[in-house]
């Protein structure tokens, strides 16, 4: 069955193509496994609830007739605005408009929110951009450019709500400087969700074609109920494709958790907890209310533009196992710095399980990627990453600096996590407090940091190592739990380019290390210097007899880590285990990448100073298991790979260093 929808169509439609629905909600309400609903043109004002979910053979299919041209959106206009002085406007929104969820009186909130200000999950929003909420009228009325804003010239844009309880009524004061609110498209958002299911487990549903925008979305870590713009609500099978996805207070797509009643952000609620034990309760609990392969997880996410949300692009928690997500545009997320946490990034996903993370183009967000815990049969490849780590000067200050941020960081996982021909061009490549990583043919232009440290729990004075869960190889079930031994890592066939280093984060790097970040600012496998070869770990064991031994700490040094055919330009450094590998000190590499007309452009010298020597060919063999789950490097469905392509996906017949058969002076990446 088919069923059309037209936002110009009048009320009492049936869904024909003759008699559209005139909400997307009309559909939702009826359509079946194997039903499409066509979606004209339009902004449509509504929180879509589909219904009823299809099958992996019968999917429902919610498709825009035009790409991009039908909006779903959670926020409502605002015409009706009166000047209050000083070049600020006011207006009153009759709290009826909210229904039971108003935005400006619902703080965000929940476990690793850091709370720098009050800030509601409300928006006001001008010409389609997320004005800055301040938490009094004089701060409208005056006010002071953000010094972690990534955008500081807008960032004077203010606005302040507070409660008129007499007239039951919103009342919004906001700073729109040279602009007239009655002639300019002015929001508020009223709806937290946009596309989402009320119930879990409606699964098998596509959506493609959509603009998704302005929903009032709370905070989503994930020891608590993790809800989008879009999600999929605990279900399998979703399909989220060629969708514009922007201006989600906190997140856009939520591939995460169900509500746990009993431990819903039960750390910052009762405290008595800590929030990484509380998420091991979360975990286990999932496990025995129906966390399986063949009820959760395998979306797919794809060709979507992913831009302008509050704390991430896509989150997950445990419902996002076994999904791909490709060939997206994730940018500009968090830029506002108007939320802060440990839960922000382009990505963020917690057990990333078979979950592979390939070809997307990640920029300009305060992380790139972060895989939290249980990073297991993880692929990340083919990805361009770039502008990641405070990419302007006036985010180099201390007034500025919130977070350094990176390209990918993995932490507290046992993997096997396996990073690939990947182009990582940002200030900052890594942050890995973790094991069990295999890092093979990626054009590495910055730091290694965290290496070694991050793993403990923050305490003054008692030991607090976080212990994790490892699975069972392409399963959900829970094989075991370990604390971080570091180590157990894998660097083959890598270009290293030591970038110049901004003289803030070098005075930074200079200074203490934290328990959390070693400010490291040099590129290279150098932060690994002191960890064993195999051999010599090995050599650890030997005479050893079981039950009766002398005491011993050979369970618990770090694990060795292997190294080959590593290319090192700038003044990158290799770890002092290191031996097959070359340096070359003598030429200055260029990596200039620049946008030109929609297409990105990397310019470099590379090419010329690479040498001609063919690289060992890695494969999954070759790359051992990881410690913890004794699993290997390879594909979800458990066969071999075997790294013969390039970023491009050209076949290699011989293997060069890098993520490229062949360097030109202009790639097109």
């Amino acid at each position: 069955m088919r069923y059309f929808v037209s936002a110009n169509a009048a009320r009492g439609g049936d869904g024909t193509k003759d008699r559209p629905f005139a909400a997307i909600q009309a559909a939702a309400d009826i359509a079946r496994a194997g039903d499409e609903v066509i979606v004209a043109p339009g902004i449509y004002r509504e929180a879509v609830n589909p219904r009823f979910g299809g099958t992996e053979k019968a999917r429902i299919v919610y498709r825009c007739e035009e790409k991009g041209g039908a909006v779903i959106t959670g926020a409502e206009l605002v015409t009706e605005w009166e000047p209050a002085g000083g070049g600020v406007w006011k207006t009153a929104v009759p709290n009826r408009l909210f229904g039971d969820y108003n935005p400006f009186t619902t703080l965000v909130g929940g476990d690793w929110f850091i709370a720098y200000f009050i800030a509601h999950t409300g928006e006001l929003y001008l010409n389609d951009k997320a004005m800055y909420e301040v938490t009094s009228l004089e701060e409208v009325t005056h006010p002071v450019p953000s010094g972690a804003s990534w955008d500081p010239d807008f960032s004077v844009y203010t606005w302040f709500a507070k409660q008129d309880e007499k007239e039951d009524a919103t009342v919004l004061y906001a700073n729109f400087h040279e602009y007239d609110p009655r002639r300019e498209c002015v929001e508020i958002n009223v709806r937290r969700n946009c596309f989402y299911p009320e119930a879990e487990g409606i699964g098998y549903i596509t959506l493609s074609g959509f603009t998704v925008t302005k929903a009032a979305t709370q905070w989503a870590p994930p020891t608590a109920y993790q809800e989008g713009m879009i999600g999929p609500h605990w279900s399998k099978g979703w399909i989220i494709e060629d969708c514009d996805i922007s201006h989600s207070k906190c997140s856009g797509i939520s591939l995460g958790k169900y509500l746990q009643p009993g431990n819903d952000n039960k750390w910052s609620k009762l405290k008595y907890k800590d929030g990484t034990q509380t998420e091991r309760d979360c975990i286990c609990q999932a496990q025995t209310e129906g966390w399986t392969k063949e009820r959760i997880g395998s979306h797919v996410v794809r060709r979507c533009n992913i831009h302008d949300c509050g704390q991430t692009g896509i989150v997950g928690h445990l419902g996002g196992v076994f999904s791909v997500i490709e060939k997206n545009h994730i940018h500009h997320i968090n830029n506002r710095q108007n939320l802060a946490g440990a839960e922000i990034g382009g990505i963020k996903m917690h057990a990333a399980i078979d979950v592979t993370i390939r070809e997307n183009h990640i920029h300009h967000c305060t992380r790139g990627l972060w895989l939290d815990w249980q990073a297991q049969g993880t692929r990340v490849t083919r990805n361009l990453f770039h502008d990641n780590t405070l990419p302007f000067d006036h985010l180099m200050t201390e007034k500025g600096m919130t977070g350094l941020g990176e390209d990918i960081f993995i932490e507290v996982s046992h993997g096997p996590t396996l990073v690939d021909h990947n182009i990582l061009l940002s200030k900052r490549a890594f942050k890995l407090p973790t094991q069990g990583v295999a890092i093979v043919h990626n054009l590495i232009a910055g730091s290694l940091a965290a290496v070694g440290t991050g793993v403990n729990n923050g305490t003054k004075t008692m030991l607090s190592p976080r212990y994790t869960p490892y699975h069972v190889p392409h399963r959900t079930e829970i094989a075991g739990f370990m604390t971080i031994l570091h180590g157990d890592m894998r660097f083959y066939n890598n270009i290293f380019v030591q970038q110049e280093v901004h003289p803030f984060l070098k005075k930074a790097a200079e200074g203490p290390a934290s328990q959390w970040d070693d400010m490291n600012v040099t590129a290279g496998t150098k932060p690994y210097d002191g960890y064993r070869t195999f051999e010599e770990w090995d050599r650890e064991f030997d005479g050893y007899c079981g039950m009766g031994s002398a005491p011993s700490d050979r369970y618990y040094i770090p694990l060795p880590v292997w190294t080959g055919g590593n290319r090192y330009f700038n003044g990158a450094q290799p770890c002092d285990r290191e031996k097959d590998f070359t340096a070359d000190s003598e030429h200055k590499i260029d990596l200039d990448l620049k946008e030109e007309n929609g297409t990105w452009l990397l310019y470099t010298n590379l090419g010329e100073y690479l040498s001609a020597g063919e690289e060992k060919r890695i494969t999954t063999e070759s790359l051992g298991t990881a410690f913890e789950p004794e699993q290997r490097f390879e594909n979800p469905d458990g066969t071999d790979i075997v790294f013969d392509e390039d970023y491009y996906g050209k076949k290699q017949d011989r293997i060069t260093a890098g993520p490229f058969a062949q360097i030109t002076e202009i790639m097109e990446v």
